[in-house]
């Protein structure tokens, strides 16, 4: 039975996981190489080797609601999409709240965590750190759990851009970006689509002569704005639509998604069609970017294929010249330089990890890594399930299946994700955010059972059902339940509401919940018959939808 636990990371995950050890009784030191909590949502002017970086305008593309912790709701008057300051002080109030501060030893960086030489009897670690002064120390630790992210180390791969060495102007990756302070006047080459090239696209071509984005394959572009004006993924990120996803095909779902973003702005029309399906890699969240694709601020180019002093070439021939800066928003490597090379298990393309949490390897469960997963919704309640799994594995309250169990899992883990997913070296890591959630809340049996609910509480089923899956959904049953849960479900539309009350309107009231339900069905009944007829009748499909507008069918 595990007692004390070193924490790697005082950033959102390692804040959950310190708090899951406190709540199973272990007791948690977290190391933390900067002066401060929060780890990516920490802006610094300058940023600082081996650790995440973000910019000054950087604004969280998630809901509050969706974002929170599972026991801890987010102030109702904090705005739905909140500024990093926000987020920052938010943690604030969680590290405050549970009392985690005093567990969290800070400008302390983690040098090496090595097997003790009786590992195979006692299973514990022994870590050595080095404080601000440069003074190291030991100490030994029953377990071990790695929150230190993947956002840290940028991938600038040169090599893959010709001529690079010719480039006149200045260059950089988007993890030294903090403004667009250098950019006016200029014209500027963002190389990757993602959210940070979109979110740097999209504001530096309020201060450059012109922006043109670069993308190898395209990305599918959404909205944070929905339908009525709620947050995208408090509308669709629900178990209604989650349980209709597991039912009906997902070329369905990837076919609906598509027209559902194509009526909004056809992604051929702009450029911005992609060669995947819209299931198949996390989209391109921003409000902005089809606005400035439209007004001329921000061109939309393939790849690059060379450079040539001032001019960038692309793949299709076309040139822009007089370019003054590249920015390359090319994404992360990742690594635990910390660990020894023979402790994480290798699987394809990623670190093969079970349920992308324990090495499958291991002689005893005493590491895990939490927060190293990548989906479409926030990391804070994906990293907060993790944690209460891997303290009640610690604690011994779970056991895990065997080696050799768990690496046939890993593989077949790895084989579903390549066959589902865009991946690459750099993006190994993505799952589905509400079939993982349930996974893991079943290995510690918190997962909320709506049979149940229906039985017992049909004004809460309703909620869970047709209300976004927020993280509170998993403290109204099983081990770390919370009796606040359900007043917090009750309340979610309240608090989306309340930084939204600046003015008093005129018109009849409708329950959130009402709406929601309305339009959940209403579009998803639609959807249905639409894909029934395309399957059933195609030509008579296509004769229809021709009669509303030029477009080719």
């Amino acid at each position: 039975m595990v007692h004390t636990v070193a924490v790697i990371g005082a950033g959102p995950s390692g804040l959950a996981s310190v708090k899951a050890c406190l709540d199973e009784g272990m007791v948690p030191t977290c190391f933390e190489s900067s002066d401060d909590m929060g780890g990516l949502w920490k802006f610094k002017e300058v940023s600082e080797p081996n650790r995440a970086s973000i910019y000054r305008s950087l604004t969280i593309n998630i809901s509050k609601e969706m974002m929170c912790y599972s026991d801890f709701p987010i102030p109702a008057d904090y705005p739905n999409y909140m500024h990093h300051s926000k987020i920052l002080k938010y943690f604030r109030m969680y590290a405050e709240h549970f009392k985690l501060l005093k567990h969290i030893r800070f400008q302390t960086s983690v040098k090496s965590v090595r097997q003790r030489p009786d590992f195979s009897r006692t299973g514990q670690w022994e870590v050595v750190t080095e404080n601000r002064d440069g003074q190291e120390e030991r100490q030994v630790f029953d377990a071990v759990i790695c929150c230190s992210g993947h956002y840290t180390y940028p991938n600038l791969p040169l090599k893959d851009f010709p001529g690079i060495e010719t480039f006149e102007g200045k260059y950089f990756h988007s993890w030294d970006y903090k403004g667009p302070e250098d950019m006016y006047g200029k014209r500027v080459v963002v190389i990757g689509i993602g959210n940070s090239g979109g979110d740097i696209a999209v504001e530096g071509s309020r201060v450059a002569e012109q922006v043109y984005l670069s993308t190898r394959r395209g990305a599918w572009v959404i909205r944070q704005v929905s339908d009525n004006g709620l947050p995208v993924d408090m509308k669709y990120n629900t178990r209604f639509v989650h349980i209709l996803i597991q039912l009906l095909p997902m070329r369905f779902f990837n076919w609906y998604g598509e027209k559902m973003l194509n009526a909004m702005y056809d992604h051929t029309m702009y450029a911005l069609k992609p060669r995947h399906r819209f299931f198949s890699q996390i989209p391109v969240i921003n409000d902005d970017l089809p606005f400035k694709i439209l007004s001329g601020a921000v061109i939309i180019k393939p790849n690059v294929k060379e450079v040539r002093g001032s001019t960038v070439v692309f793949d299709d021939g076309s040139t822009v010249e007089k370019v003054d800066t590249i920015v390359f928003a090319t994404g992360y490597n990742y690594g635990f330089p910390y660990l020894p090379n023979n402790v994480m298990y290798k699987s394809g393309h990623r670190v093969g990890l079970y349920k992308h949490v324990f090495p499958p390897n291991m002689e005893h469960p005493t590491l895990a890594v939490v927060g190293f997963i990548h989906a479409l919704g926030a990391i804070m309640p994906q990293a907060e399930m993790q944690a209460r799994w891997v303290a009640r594995i610690f604690r011994g309250q779970k056991k895990l299946p065997s080696n050799q169990e768990m690496i046939k899992a890993v593989e077949k883990d790895t084989k579903n994700i390549e066959k589902n997913y865009i991946v690459s070296k750099l993006t190994p890591l993505q799952v589905d955010f509400v079939s993982y959630m349930d996974d893991i809340a079943g290995e510690i049996g918190a997962r909320p059972s709506l049979l149940w609910l229906f039985i017992t509480d049909y004004s809460l089923f309703k909620r869970v059902l047709w209300g976004p899956v927020t993280a509170y959904q998993y403290r109204l049953m099983g081990p770390g339940k919370w009796e606040g849960a359900r007043r917090a479900i009750f309340t979610q539309f309240d608090r989306m509401y309340e930084p939204l009350k600046t003015r008093q309107a005129v018109g009849q009231e409708t329950s959130a919940l009402g709406r929601l339900v309305k339009l959940s069905v209403t579009v998803m009944a639609g959807a249905a018959a639409a894909y029934y007829v395309h399957v059933r009748y195609p030509g008579a499909f296509c004769t229809m939808l021709s009669g509303f507008g030029p477009q080719t069918v």
